[in-house]
């Protein structure tokens, strides 16, 4: 059967609410204090989505979002919201679900590389001065013009410390690319590898194409980041994959036009994360992405505790707004109550910011748009309970998915093929042998013997140490001891 509605839940008279399908691509937020209810509305709004054959990326803060992989129970509490709604097609089913993890440990490794993220967000993620961005910035060009590939992070520290000792590389740039900057730039490195961001950094990468492809039973693929670990430990870096991806979706995919369904539903957890120190230059860029990105068949979900955490140019592109109940005990969080209570389309049968503070776990005010895209009056709505698990996999069961997953294999095994770290290396050693030789008597003939125990003691000592400072002052530490083990044999990778 085709579907051409996500169904919500009931309001107060027991009818169905819903959104058009066609209209998903409108955007929504769900919001709500801890505790309310959230993340079985996530749930339920995934569920609509696969259904529909709508592929669904979404992040998984807190770990029990992975339940989607297991069928429901339709007992207790559950089971009396379903009798509630006698409308509803309840089966309890288990929905494709594909598992990611940035470390690798709970779901395929999720790369990216540093070319495909680009200066702009890496200087948000590295918490840049202007100074330091233009730095970043001249860096890049220099590996664009040179046909170095910035992969990883060992990539880029080694182009920095390149430009270092070869000034002359950066052209017209140089003004921007000073020693203090550079130094700045390693150290930002260093601590970002500190937060465990380094293995998000590589190949293979993510391909958009994987994430498209429904299952084989015609349902979209639901695609869940384990983001327990970096949402608590390294909140800059999930909020700067996320933003990659959603300007890697805007730039790659085609226009689409008006749709019956959209290809792609993001959900962003945690979603005040994406706006938190952002720069003002990157924050305006999300803005017109998040605006435009529906032309292309994407729906954004953001998910947070309060409308108040998203700038208001994002809350006025939203169609579907999921409000759960909000606390409000001082004055400053009396004012966001309102503020909530306004954004909505008044119903004349019940107050909404009195309702605010009344709606019980699994409640929600509700509003959606219309047939013609115009908002509708808010509702009141009981949220209809998921058919997948309420409640995280088992250790076993999700062994068992990402095993049976169609990318086992894909993305597990990293690759380190060829790119700036190595060209820069083989450039050094090329520079290597190219040293001070030991000047021979012009007048005296030559000796054999002392000509060898001359040449064996410079490469010993005149030969190898200035190699070394060369290196080192060329490429960093880091680069002579790579440099080194493959002197021996045993090469870095």
């Amino acid at each position: 059967m085709r579907v051409t509605e996500m169904l919500l839940g009931a309001d107060q008279a027991g009818q169905p609410v819903g959104q058009p399908l066609r209209l998903a691509n409108r955007h929504g937020l769900v919001a709500g204090a801890t505790g309310t209810g959230k993340t079985v509305t996530l749930q339920r709004l995934i569920e609509d989505f696969s259904d529909a054959g709508v592929a669904v990326f979404a992040a998984d803060v807190k770990g029990d979002l992975c339940g989607l992989g297991a069928p429901g129970a339709a007992q207790g509490k559950v089971a009396e919201r379903i009798a509630s709604m006698p409308w509803l097609e309840h089966r309890p089913t288990a929905y494709p679900l594909t598992l990611w993890d940035v470390d690798g440990q709970s779901g395929h490794p999720l790369r990216t590389t540093l070319s495909e993220m680009g200066p702009l967000l890496l200087g948000a993620l590295l918490e840049l001065t202007d100074s330091q961005q233009a730095a970043l910035y001249a860096a890049f060009k220099v590996a664009d013009r040179e046909g170095l590939l910035l992969l990883d992070l060992k990539d880029l520290k080694a182009l920095l410390n390149h430009l270092r000792s070869q000034p002359q590389v950066l052209g017209e740039d140089a003004a921007l690319f000073t020693s203090a900057s550079a130094q700045a730039l390693l150290r930002r490195l260093a601590s970002l590898e500190q937060q465990g961001a380094e293995a998000l950094f590589g190949e293979p990468a993510v391909q958009l194409e994987d994430l498209l492809h429904p299952d084989r039973d015609g349902r979209g693929r639901i695609h869940l980041l384990d983001a327990s670990r970096l949402v608590h430990e390294a909140p800059k870096v999930y909020a700067t994959f996320l933003l990659w991806l959603l300007a890697e979706l805007f730039e790659q995919l085609p226009e689409r036009g008006d749709a019956d369904k959209p290809v792609l539903a993001l959900f962003f957890d945690e979603a005040h994360l994406l706006f938190a120190d952002t720069p003002k230059a990157l924050q305006e860029r999300l803005e017109q992405v998040v605006r435009l990105i529906r032309s292309k068949g994407v729906g954004v979900y953001f998910v947070t505790q309060s409308p108040g955490d998203l700038p208001d140019d994002i809350l006025a592109q939203l169609g579907l707004r999921i409000q759960h109940g909000l606390r409000a005990f001082t004055a400053r969080e009396q004012k966001a109550l309102r503020a909530v209570a306004d954004g909505f389309r008044p119903n004349p049968a019940f107050d909404t910011l009195g309702v605010l503070t009344e709606l019980g776990i699994g409640e929600a005010l509700v509003g959606t748009l219309e047939e013609r895209g115009t908002p509708a009056m808010v509702r009141r709505v009981a949220i209809a309970p998921p058919q997948s698990r309420i409640g995280p996999l088992s250790e076993h069961e999700r062994a068992d998915l990402i095993q049976q997953s169609p990318l086992a294999g894909r993305y597990d095994k990293p690759v380190d093929r060829e790119s700036a770290y190595e060209l820069l290396l083989a450039r050094a050693a090329q520079a290597s042998p190219e040293v001070a030789k030991p000047q021979a008597d012009a007048k005296a003939e030559p000796d054999i013997g002392s000509m060898a125990g001359d040449l064996l003691g410079s490469l010993a000592s005149q030969a190898m140490k200035s190699a070394v400072r060369q290196v080192a002052n060329q490429i960093g530490r880091q680069l002579v001891r790579g440099l080194m083990g493959s002197l021996l044999g045993n090469k870095r990778r």
